[in-house]
C-alpha cells in the first residue's frame, strides 16, 4: 500500500518569488495589530487588574443589558458582562470591594442570590477574586515571562548558527506575538493566566519549526556553494515543506476539536494557540526564511576566508 503524501517529493515552490509581497503584508498586519492594542487595549482578566469574576451559567440566552442593569442595582462597582464561550454562560467582572475577602464575600453572595432569583435554573459555577498587588505582580511576571523566552530562544539561535539567524528568529517571533495581541484586541477576548501559558506555547512551535529550516538552509549553504541565495531557500523550504504542513495540520486538527467540544474554561487558551500554529507556519516560510536575504546572508557566509579563495570542487 502506498503511503499518503500531502507533498509530493518533486514539490518546487517559489517562496521567495512572493517575499516581497509577503513582508508588505506582514508588515502592514503587524502594524494594525500594534495599533488596535494601543487604542482598544486588552480586555484583561482578573488575574491581571484585580478584582472579581463570577462565572454563570444560565439555562437559556439571555438579556445582557438587563443582566448588566441588575448587577448595577446591587451597587458593587462597575460590572464588566461579557459572554464567555457561549449564548448561555457569562462573566460578571467586579471591582475587587473595599473591606478585604469578608466584603468580597458578601459581594460574591449578592450576585449569586440575585442570578438565582432572577434566572430560574441558572447557577454561579465559579468566583475568582484577585488583589491589586498580586495582579500586578502577575501582570509583570507574565510579559517577563515571554520577553526572556523570545530573548533566550534568539540567543541560543545565534550561537548555533550565525547572529542572521538569531535576528530572523527574534523578528519571527516579535510578528507572531503581535499578531495574537492585535486578534485579543479586535475580539476583545479575555486575556489571563491560559493566555500567557498559549503565547509561550506558541513562541516554542515558532521556534521548533523556524530551527528545522535553518538547519536545512545550513547545510543546504555548505552543499551548494555556488547556488544564488534565493533559490537555496526556496530549495530548503521545499525539502522541509512535508514536515511542515504535516506537523502544523496535526496540531491545527487536534486544535479544531478541542475548540469545538472542549469545555469553555479554555476556550480562549485553545483558540490563542490555534491561531498561532497557523500564524507559526507562515511566518516560519516567508519571515524567517526571506529575512537571511535582507540581513545579507551569503552562500559562502559558512566559509573560512582562506577556503573561500581555494577551487570549487567539482560534482560528480
Amino acid at each position: 500500500m502506498r503511503l499518503l503524501k500531502l507533498v509530493p517529493d518533486n514539490t518546487n515552490l517559489d517562496f521567495m518569488g512572493w517575499r516581497n509581497v509577503a513582508l508588505v503584508i506582514s508588515v502592514l498586519v503587524t502594524v494594525a495589530s500594534l495599533v488596535l492594542v494601543g487604542a482598544r487595549g486588552l480586555n484583561l482578566g482578573v488575574d491581571f487588574v484585580g478584582g472579581q469574576m463570577i462565572r454563570t451559567t444560565f439555562a437559556q440566552p439571555i438579556d445582557v443589558d438587563q443582566l448588566r442593569s441588575r448587577v448595577g442595582s446591587l451597587n458593587l462597582g462597575d460590572a464588566s458582562i461579557q459572554e464567555a464561550g457561549g449564548p448561555t454562560t457569562y462573566q460578571i467582572r467586579l471591582p475587587k470591594p473595599e473591606g478585604g475577602e469578608a466584603a468580597a464575600n458578601r459581594a460574591a453572595s449578592q450576585v449569586r442570590a440575585m442570578v438565582e432569583r432572577s434566572y430560574p435554573g441558572a447557577r454561579v459555577d465559579a468566583v475568582e477574586t484577585v488583589s491589586g498587588k498580586v495582579s500586578e505582580e502577575l501582570a509583570l511576571d507574565g510579559a517577563l515571562a515571554i520577553t526572556l523566552a523570545m530573548l533566550g530562544i534568539a540567543i541560543y539561535i545565534w550561537f548555533r548558527f550565525e547572529w542572521q539567524f538569531g535576528v530572523g528568529a527574534l523578528v519571527t517571533l516579535f510578528h507572531d506575538v503581535s499578531l495574537i495581541f492585535g486578534f485579543f484586541a479586535l475580539t476583545q477576548l479575555q486575556v489571563d493566566l491560559n493566555i500567557v501559558a498559549a503565547f509561550l506555547a506558541i513562541v516554542g512551535y515558532s521556534l521548533n519549526d523556524t530551527v528545522v529550516i535553518y538547519d536545512r538552509i545550513r547545510e543546504n549553504l555548505r552543499k551548494y556553494r555556488k547556488m544564488g541565495i534565493a533559490p537555496l531557500l526556496n530549495l530548503s523550504l521545499n525539502e522541509t515543506l512535508s514536515r511542515t504542513i504535516v506537523t502544523s495540520l496535526s496540531i491545527m486538527l487536534a486544535l479544531a476539536m478541542l475548540l469545538i467540544f472542549g469545555p469553555d474554561v479554555i476556550f480562549g487558551l485553545t483558540l490563542a494557540i490555534l491561531l498561532g500554529t497557523f500564524i507559526g507556519t507562515y511566518s516560519s516560510i516567508y519571515i524567517s526564511a526571506p529575512m537571511l536575504i535582507w540581513l545579507g546572508l551569503a552562500p559562502d557566509s559558512f566559509l573560512q576566508v582562506d577556503a573561500k579563495n581555494q577551487p570549487e570542487p567539482q560534482e560528480a
